[in-house]
């Protein structure tokens, strides 16, 4: 494929950076988040409003964010401020864009230990660590002691150090090897075994029996695809979904852009980004609908399924599942083949938060894939033993929802101004479809230009009011719950970082304009070309 970046990066093969943009998109959010969602917002009535959330929001952001990043690429811009600076021709656009590397690189921290998790309970189903604890009070205590945040004997203070070691350097010798030796190869292969591993649990799944209050798979599947008609009026439920939509697609986070900018003009966006919104939504509904929520309810019925998913954000993957797949034949066999494809979707998704502030250092500073790699894993390093050691006290918590939930939908507010009001609709139009294997309906440009950004200010506005304000005051904390004031000097800290990562970038971004000597009102120039 051509490319419009670097003369040493480019995709190899279309086929590569769609699975890669899936793998993108396809992460942990599409095997635990989404079962949670769905069974806490009633079922079918949340898929009602999930599938209308995708088509009005999610897949035109898909395009949007594919557009902005090829369009970023013909300058050479493979991250969100030089994308902004193509856009807008104005000083401030590059200090937006600075929200494009702030929050890929924090959710890129918390993310990898998170999915260190994942690493190490595929081991531990392999060992039988876990071996003969058969409740969910039980699964989760041992959880919480693997974490630190409960010591029980049962690990050493170093393992949870040690598991998100291993995972860190695992994702920065991938990124290490570039795009297509190291992200795209990831993709061709982690990508099928993610599917391969997904569809035989499935038909376990599938093929459970009656469970101990008469409840079968069937049920569960009713459970998900049988709407509640009177509930779509439930504006919780609506929020949900559209919530769901960003952490399914990996919208508002500046990977997908990163990746795109490795495009040329003559490289199709639309239907790839269909294909690749398909696979993701392909992975999410019919695959990841059909393990934990169905074999929750065959174990633990309807109200019990979402009880436990009530209890917690990881009861349903990591205390739900291994305790029902201990009561089948092969239970560990199982747990490897859960845990792996949950580890194998995390990484697949990481490995792309790694990608902008990378592309940022390589472009505006010319320094090596390699340094500025195995660089910014020392700092994450350093910033992941602070969510490991303080993860009982809401540091992770804090980055969570600032970065990874509230930042989000503020990320896709800016860029949908920029792209689609700012650039203007009719060339946002004409860029999209500039080498296009398909058109449009027109509707779709009346969506992108008036009703996504209507959902986006008004999911913005409603998270503002009821979370953002009363968590910044700390008088809850993201979870929802009343804030222990054990917790206020954690918190204050989690946030004092995230405040200094976000003014480096700042200084950082500033640099590099005066380095290289841009101009923000003539904007780039690229063998002759200007935006």
């Amino acid at each position: 494929m051509t490319h419009a970046n670097s003369a040493h990066e480019a995709w190899a093969t279309r086929l590569g950076l769609v699975l890669a943009m899936a793998g993108n998109a396809v992460g942990l959010g599409n095997f635990l988040r989404f079962s949670r969602q769905a069974v806490l917002n009633d079922g079918g009535t949340f898929m009602v409003a999930y599938f209308v959330c995708f088509l009005l929001l999610g897949l035109p952001l898909m395009w949007m964010e594919w557009g902005i990043g090829r369009h970023g690429g013909r300058f050479r811009k493979g991250h969100v401020p030089g994308m902004f600076a193509s856009l807008w021709k104005h000083p401030a656009a590059k200090y937006l864009g600075v929200i494009g590397l702030v929050i890929p690189m924090m959710v890129f921290v918390y993310y990898t230990y998170i999915e260190s998790w994942t690493l190490a309970f595929t081991v531990y189903s392999l060992t039988g660590a876990y071996d003969g604890l058969e409740s969910t009070d039980s699964m989760m205590g041992f959880l919480r002691s693997f974490q630190g945040v409960v010591p029980s004997g049962q690990h050493a203070w170093w393992v949870p150090y040690a598991f998100f070691t291993v995972t860190l350097v695992v994702n920065l010798w991938i990124v290490s090897k570039g795009i297509s030796r190291g992200i795209e190869r990831l993709a061709r292969i982690g990508m099928p075994i993610l599917l391969g591993f997904a569809v035989i649990l499935a038909v376990v799944v599938w093929t459970l029996p009656a469970g101990p209050g008469g409840e079968t798979a069937a049920d569960g599947f009713a459970f998900i695809y049988t709407p509640n008609w009177d509930r779509l009026g439930d504006s919780e439920i609506w929020l949900a979904a559209a919530g769901q939509i960003f952490f399914t697609l990996s919208v508002g986070m500046g990977s997908l852009q990163a990746y795109a900018s490795y495009l040329s003009r003559k490289d199709d966006v639309l239907l790839s980004g269909v294909a690749t919104a398909s696979t993701n939504e392909a992975v999410e509904v019919v695959l990841g609908g059909s393990i934990a929520i169905p074999a929750a309810v065959v174990f633990f019925g309807v109200a019990g399924a979402t009880s436990i998913a009530a209890s917690g954000s990881f009861n349903l993957g990591f205390a739900t599942m291994p305790v029902i797949f201990q009561s089948l034949p092969m239970g560990g066999l199982l747990g490897f083949l859960w845990f792996g494809l949950l580890f194998v979707a995390g990484i697949t998704s990481s490995v792309a938060m790694a990608t902008p502030v990378i592309a940022f250092f390589r472009e505006e500073f010319g320094m090596r894939r390699e340094t500025v790699t195995w660089g910014l894993g020392s700092v994450v390093f350093f910033l992941g033993l602070a969510h490991i050691t303080w993860l009982g006290h809401g540091f992770l918590d804090e980055w969570d929802y600032w970065a990874g939930t509230l930042g989000l939908v503020v990320f896709a507010a800016l860029e949908v101004i920029l792209f689609v009001w700012v650039f203007g609709p009719e060339r946002a139009w004409q860029s999209l479809h500039e080498g296009a294997d398909i058109r449009l309906p027109r509707i779709f440009k009346w969506v992108m230009t008036f009703v996504t950004p209507l959902l986006l200010f008004l999911l913005l506005g409603w998270w503002l009011v009821s979370d953002a304000i009363p968590i910044l005051r700390l008088e809850i904390s993201p979870e929802g719950s009343p804030l222990s004031p054990d917790h206020v000097p954690y918190v204050l800290l989690s946030r004092a970082v995230m405040v200094l990562i976000a003014v480096a970038f700042v200084v950082l971004v500033r640099q590099a304009w005066r380095r290289n000597r841009y101009d923000d009102r003539t904007g780039f120039t690229e063998n002759g070309v200007s935006p």
